[in-house]
């Protein structure tokens, strides 16, 4: 690969939605290349559902036709909005004097599985871009989108730019992957929720694959994963502001020591995420003969109706866990179906607590519940692994919780 130095950016929907967005966005590419960087540009689609060239205005436009129009060939409209936006990058560009080229994901050796609609990338084949790139152009490549080996155009499912981006990072090698969005970076709690959320500026990929998975935002998680195989750091920024953003990395370079900033090992928590709409489903097995294949059996049909199932409690009268409110009247019929009574309590929300440090420290649990009881807020449900401690509670509550362990962690400080 020479001597370039790679660096990747990706943009959101709402970086590329109006001139006025793009000419920040082509100030952040040319910048990068003024630096000496050779940009390589992942753009998504156009703005948001409603808006006329977002990639569910698409979809609403096929369904409304016939409601069961095959994956394949939603793939091939789907990846309409990013052909669209990269066009209009590449064109901004131009028209400023910097000589660009759009590749789609089959140009740029993006290769995935058939799984239309959530495909995953095989490997990449990138001389195609580095052929570009050495002959000093910018080239911007249309996300969420690769293709087969045999060159059927598939989507790589929610969040599917970022998975191009980290892709890419990892297959040229690239100094950094800057995921570029509208807000400033990675904030210890949803700040729409929480006054004094802060921007965090150093995360390991651990902690924010967790965030991300518990409902945070601004990064998919599988983008996480993929950039933690070369350890290519991953900043997340702001595409309207110059602010540092957040960098996502293995361990804290030596100048964010000397800099002054929490050195992550002794910060107990990074931040708190939370996801509502959930229910919880207790199914009685107090009758059952053998238990342990009656719970199998009650996962099992779970995983072939295609429902997820989160927050599992096995007690030795009932199986207890949570499904998304949307599938729950589904999973009930299942359940009554092979003959189990069920208890649903739907209306619920998780709240997890995420944090490198907590793992093995004592009375971590203990100040969650007592930041929780001093409002009145009842847990449902526990549980907690080595990054992170789970808590159900009701809906409701859900504002109410996370502001108290928000204050209680004392993360605004």
């Amino acid at each position: 690969m020479g001597n370039l130095r790679i660096l990747v950016q990706k943009f959101g929907g709402t970086s590329v939605s109006t001139s006025e967005r793009r000419a920040q966005v082509a100030e952040k590419i040319i910048g990068a290349k003024e630096e000496g960087y050779s940009p390589v540009v992942v753009v998504s689609a156009i703005g948001r559902t409603g808006d006329p060239y977002a990639t569910d205005t698409f979809l609403h436009l096929v369904k409304g036709i016939y409601p069961d129009v095959p994956k394949r060939e939603l793939d091939i409209v789907m990846s309409c909005g990013e052909v669209i936006s990269g066009v209009v990058m590449v064109s901004t560009l131009i028209g400023l004097g910097h000589d660009a080229v759009l590749l789609n994901g089959a140009q740029a050796g993006i290769i995935t599985n058939d799984s239309f609609g959530d495909a995953r990338i095989v490997r990449i084949e990138p001389k195609n871009i580095l052929a570009h790139l050495s002959e000093g152009r910018i080239v911007v490549v249309t996300g969420f989108q690769g293709a087969t080996e045999d060159g059927e155009v598939t989507t790589l499912g929610r969040g599917g730019s970022d998975t191009t981006a980290s892709a890419l990072g990892v297959a040229l090698n690239a100094e950094a992957i800057d995921i570029y969005t509208d807000v400033e970076g990675i904030m210890t709690a949803d700040p729409r929720i929480v006054d004094d959320a802060k921007t965090l500026d150093v995360v390991t990929y651990n902690e924010i694959v967790q965030m991300a998975h518990q409902g945070a935002k601004v990064i998919h998680p599988r983008a996480v994963e993929i950039a933690m195989q070369k350890n290519i750091p991953l900043r997340v920024k702001s595409t309207f502001s110059d602010a540092p953003g957040t960098l996502v990395t293995n361990q804290l370079d030596s100048e964010y020591i000397e800099m002054g900033t929490d050195i992550t090992g002794d910060r107990l928590i990074t931040g708190i995420a939370h996801t509502p709409h959930v229910t919880q489903l207790r199914v009685g097995t107090v009758n059952e003969q053998n238990v342990p294949e009656v719970d199998l059996k009650i996962f099992k049909a779970m995983a072939l109706a295609d429902i997820s199932v989160d927050f599992i409690t096995v007690l030795p009268t009932a199986v207890v866990y949570t499904v998304k409110d949307d599938v729950s009247d589904k999973a009930v019929k299942i359940l009554k179906n092979m003959g189990f009574e069920v208890e649903t309590r739907p209306g619920c929300a998780k709240i997890s607590v995420i944090g490198g440090g907590i793992a093995g420290v004592p009375g971590v649990m203990a100040q969650i519940l007592e930041a929780l009881t001093g409002q009145g807020v009842q847990v449902l449900q526990s549980a907690d692994s080595h990054a992170t401690i789970w808590v159900l509670v009701a809906k409701e509550d859900m504002i109410k919780a996370v502001r108290a362990l928000h204050e209680s962690f004392r993360l605004g400080r």
